[in-house]
């Protein structure tokens, strides 16, 4: 949680970190902000904060026009925030994105699983096979061989699919480039990003966003599973 005193500073969280959501204090900064925040970055999800009172219609529906995601009325809903958040994350919505990839990739066995789970974790951060077999208490020989096992793909080629498919879906909002968006996911550059999308999908990262994360797991199981350990 990252407390910020005006939108410049909400747009350098944004353009350092993947955000999950965003709670404006719409008496203080205004729908309009809110409503250019729900413009630029449309899959993460914006949320309108106020002391609303009961002749605040005015104000409420101008947020929900604006296409914020929903309302919390403060001292109120101080208690759920959190909870609501986190279920309507961005973060929750990628993975439910790629909630068919265990099956599709065959990912069957308790590590398996396991390493998959980590995998989704350690988004954001240069996560590598040893960071996850680090986390797995296990060797990274051991947790690269039994992760293929059963016709699955390669953990590092797994590690580069779900980092393409958060690429695919930052991309979607009008606010991010393709440079803020390699930098944000710890990519070394923005041609080391390119060169992840054109192994994983088939496509240039800038093309990342018409396949969005469903696309990028699509093109993955079409014959784009295997990379060295």
């Amino acid at each position: 949680m990252v407390s910020c005193k005006n939108i410049d500073r909400v747009m350098v969280v944004l353009f350092r970190e993947l955000v999950d959501a965003i709670v404006v204090d719409v008496r203080a900064f205004g729908v309009e902000a809110a409503a250019t925040l729900v413009e630029d970055f449309p899959t993460i999800p914006v949320f309108a904060l106020s002391a609303f009172r009961p002749d605040d219609g005015r104000l409420i529906a101008e947020c929900l026009d604006g296409g914020v995601r929903g309302l919390f009325v403060q001292g109120v809903d101080d208690e759920i925030v959190g909870e609501v958040l986190i279920a309507n994350s961005a973060s929750r919505m990628r993975r439910d994105a790629l909630s068919s990839a265990p099956r599709i990739l065959r990912l069957t066995e308790t590590l398996q699983l396991d390493a998959w789970n980590e995998v989704l974790n350690g988004v954001g951060k240069s996560t590598t096979t040893s960071d996850i077999a680090r986390k797995l208490g296990r060797t990274r020989e051991y947790v690269s061989r039994e992760f293929a096992a059963g016709g699955a793909p390669n953990l590092k080629r797994v590690i580069d699919l779900v980092r393409a498919a958060w690429a695919a879906d930052l991309l979607q909002n009008p606010g991010y480039s393709v440079r803020t968006v390699s930098e944000i996911l710890q990519f070394s550059s923005p041609s080391h990003l390119a060169g992840c999308s054109k192994r994983i999908a088939g496509v240039a990262a800038a093309d990342l966003a018409d396949l969005g994360p469903k696309g990028v797991l699509q093109r993955f199981r079409r014959g784009r599973t295997r990379s060295r350990l």
